[in-house]
């Protein structure tokens, strides 16, 4: 028996008047609450400087939040929240893309197999991009849950996954906006209107999802019972120490006697071949005479070596090993440094508070102990010369 043709027709005939809650209050806050998340990290993250680094986190943080607040609405919500209603085999997606370019797609009050594919990447592209920034945090910055279990080197890895990701996401949210002003234009409905007021058309000809009774006492308890079981156990596993980064105090002797003079600098900031050269040459230290009595010399070049570089797994530790071949013995000539501090006026380093260069106390305040963590920065704020 042949199939009963439909009228699929959208722009012809009268339409209905009616319109419908279609989006509860949870999926409008949803939606434009995660669009500011994203937005925050974005800039946070391509635009603004690595001193953004703590919106970047929070931004990331309210995103993840969100889509696992979302991920339990979608199976106790209402009707057109609940995955239920907008799940599509593989096959369904192609039929719908070619009744689209047929022009003989039918209208879905809800999301369309197309636009519920998007729902899905974007939610998985989200939690990737949350996961590999945590490693990467843990990895190449020592800081957050992971940084007990993750190496620098994979750290890194993670790092280029969230950059590419964080692209990839730009992609989706480009398609997804062409998409939402393509299908307002096909069905004649303006679609960011009803993700504010929630309100659609019912027109006869929808393709509409059987009616759900939302839970939001149950799905509430779910949210709750995630954030009680993971807040605690996130934030103990961030007080563990970090792999690769021995507890260690500077020793007495160079912080006396090369604190007298400047920073003492952490050890791990040089690999142990550079320390045996400066200690080489205390006689002409940077154009200074700073030898030391033999003893004392000795006990602090065991100290340097012993804590160099090598013996760290810090982004400083791995980052200032690639020298400068004309100056390969100051930090401030390295390629990282002058990298890290382009954007800064060079005046910034003659103000009082800051003193110079070397001074990375002044703005750094984990400098003492090597780990230079963009969220321990602080530039003095101090009129210029």
């Amino acid at each position: 028996m042949a199939p009963v043709p439909r009228d699929t027709s959208i722009a012809r005939g009268p339409r209905e008047p009616a319109r419908v809650i279609v989006w509860d209050p949870f999926i409008r806050l949803f939606h434009w609450l995660l669009v500011a998340s994203v937005a925050v990290a974005i800039t946070t993250s391509l635009i603004l400087p690595i001193t953004w680094l703590g919106w970047h986190l929070v931004a990331g943080i309210a995103a993840l939040a969100l889509v696992a607040a979302r991920i339990v609405w979608g199976s106790l919500g209402s009707t057109y929240a609940r995955f239920s209603s907008f799940v599509a085999a593989p096959g369904e997606l192609l039929i719908h893309l070619r009744e689209l370019q047929q022009g003989a797609a039918y209208r879905h009050r809800g999301h369309n197999p197309l636009g519920g594919a998007m729902i899905f990447a974007l939610i998985a592209i989200i939690v990737a991009i949350g996961a590999t920034g945590t490693i990467a945090l843990g990895g190449a910055l020592k800081i957050g849950p992971l940084a007990f279990a993750v190496g620098y080197a994979a750290g890194r890895t993670a790092w280029a996954a969230h950059q590419w990701l964080a692209y990839g996401l730009l992609g989706l949210i480009a398609l997804h906006i062409g998409g939402a002003i393509y299908e307002s234009r096909r069905t004649r409905e303006n679609l960011v209107r009803a993700m504010i007021d929630g309100l659609k058309e019912a027109r006869p000809a929808d393709i509409t999802a059987p009616p759900r009774q939302p839970s939001p006492g149950l799905a509430t308890a779910v949210m709750a019972i995630l954030l009680v079981g993971i807040a605690p156990a996130v934030i103990r596993m961030t007080g563990w120490p970090a792999a690769g980064v021995p507890d260690r105090p500077l020793d007495r002797a160079y912080a006396r006697e090369c604190g007298a003079c400047h920073v003492a600098y952490h050890p791990s900031l040089l690999p142990a071949a550079n320390w045996n050269v400066i200690m080489d040459e205390l006689a002409r230290h940077f154009g200074e005479d700073a030898e030391l009595d033999p003893a004392t010399a000795q006990s602090i070049r065991t100290y340097l070596i012993a804590n160099a570089a090598e013996h760290y797994d810090t982004l400083a530790a791995h980052a200032f090993i690639q020298a400068n071949p004309a100056d390969p013995l100051r930090i401030t000539a390295t390629p990282f440094w002058m990298r890290r501090h382009a954007s800064l006026s060079p005046q910034v380093f003659s103000t009082r508070s800051v003193g110079g260069k070397g001074q990375c106390d002044a703005c750094h305040q984990d400098a003492a102990p090597g780990r230079f963590s963009p969220l321990a920065i602080a530039i003095p704020r101090e009129p210029l010369p």
